[in-house]
């Protein structure tokens, strides 16, 4: 694929901007400071991800007006050292045997409120609340959930690129034999098509037939997908860093006309909701603007779920597009538009794209053919 950068690519630089940028916006949100655990936060703010998931602390410190510090198991230092966001803060190593708390209490503020990762061990979280009882904890998603929402040129290239080579997967999948063959079938070629055109890790390919399509989430199974059938389509994972996430939905055969007409509905609501797509809007505005042609004609009570979620180092992430999100859109931003309609025992119908804010609209980073498309 043409466009793509590697995650590695990006330098000490930009992982001392989104460090002072993460510090400054705990400061603005009354927080003393941030605790950063394994995961995504950590991989988006230094580069570092370990290699291992074990019970010994790691987090990153950061607090307005200080230099980041990761806290690292001396065993594991070597290969945080290797990080890209390496060179900009400082690591202080731990032994087994010694307190990682009292190393970390000591960066801290023993009386504030601080940002911890949602994923963060709850051991760790009551270890320190022992060693510092006069502190109190907030969420990142709760205090800070729009810390990574805003996407830089880097990003969205990568992004693009993600869902560039999803698009890729779909033109390959809408040729294979779909009737006859199960489910878990056609979901294993679409996993292998995604790693053929550049994902390094796979986090879902739905593929939901005849009365399995009224299931947003529906488990791939061993159903075999019959001539007649509407096929959901959902899939995604991660390339380079970055997350794709699209879904279409196929025909086994020619339609018939309400089953067309329900496709044509979906994708219109996927349209309105693009359409919805400006900097200031609400995230809502996009919600209510799909949700209303639905609602219109008749199909309301079978639209089950939010329009849209974020995206970005992880395929599921803020903002939200859902009635109460009145977070404003702002440029670089990157979600899902994805409304659908499930009729239970029958069949639904869903039509997503992944969208970034630009400063006068959106973009669509997915540009497959949103007409119904019909298969053998």
């Amino acid at each position: 694929m043409t466009g793509s950068r590697p995650a590695a690519s990006f330098t000490a630089d930009d992982y001392r901007t989104r460090m002072e940028r993460a510090a400054r916006a705990a400061a603005d949100a009354g927080l003393a400071g941030l605790l950063v655990a394994p995961g995504p936060d950590l991989v988006w703010l230094t580069g570092y991800a370990p290699t291992a998931d074990t019970e010994r602390l790691t987090l990153l410190v950061l607090a307005p007006g200080r230099d980041p510090v990761l806290v690292v198991p001396a065993l594991e230092a070597p290969d945080a050292a290797k990080a890209a966001g390496a060179p900009v803060l400082t690591l202080r190593d731990w032994t087994d045997g010694k307190d990682p708390y009292a190393a970390t209490a000591a960066l801290l503020d023993g009386s504030g409120r601080l940002g911890i990762s949602d994923n963060a061990w709850a051991m760790h979280l009551l270890a320190l609340q022992r060693t510092l009882p006069d502190t109190s904890y907030a969420s990142l998603t709760e205090a800070l959930p729009m810390l990574r929402a805003v996407k830089d040129a880097a990003e969205l290239e990568l992004l693009t690129a993600a869902g560039a080579a999803a698009d890729a997967a779909f033109e390959e999948i809408r040729q294979v034999r779909f009737g006859g063959r199960r489910e878990s079938e056609v979901a294993a070629d679409l996993a292998d098509l995604l790693r053929r055109f550049g994902h390094s890790q796979v986090d879902f390919t739905i593929v939901a037939s005849g009365p399995n399509g009224a299931n947003p989430h529906h488990e791939v199974g061993d159903r075999v997908i019959e001539h007649g059938d509407m096929v959901v389509l959902d899939f995604g994972g991660l390339k380079d860093g970055y997350g794709s996430d699209t879904s279409r939905t196929v025909h086994v055969g020619e339609p018939t006309d309400e089953e067309r007409r329900v496709h044509d509905l979906v994708r219109e609501a996927q349209e309105a909701g693009f359409r919805a797509v400006r900097p200031g809007a609400a995230c809502q505005d996009v919600d209510r603007a799909a949700r209303a042609v639905i609602a219109d004609a008749g199909y309301g009570e079978y639209f089950i779920h939010r329009t849209g979620h974020g995206i970005g180092v992880t395929t599921h992430e803020p903002p939200y597009m859902i009635e109460g999100e009145e977070q404003p859109l702002v440029p670089g931003m990157c979600f899902s538009v994805e409304p659908g309609v499930y009729l239970p025992g029958r069949f639904g119908v869903r039509i997503e794209d992944i969208v970034t804010v630009t400063p006068d609209g959106g973009r669509r980073l997915n540009d497959t053919t949103r007409e119904m498309v019909v298969v053998e």
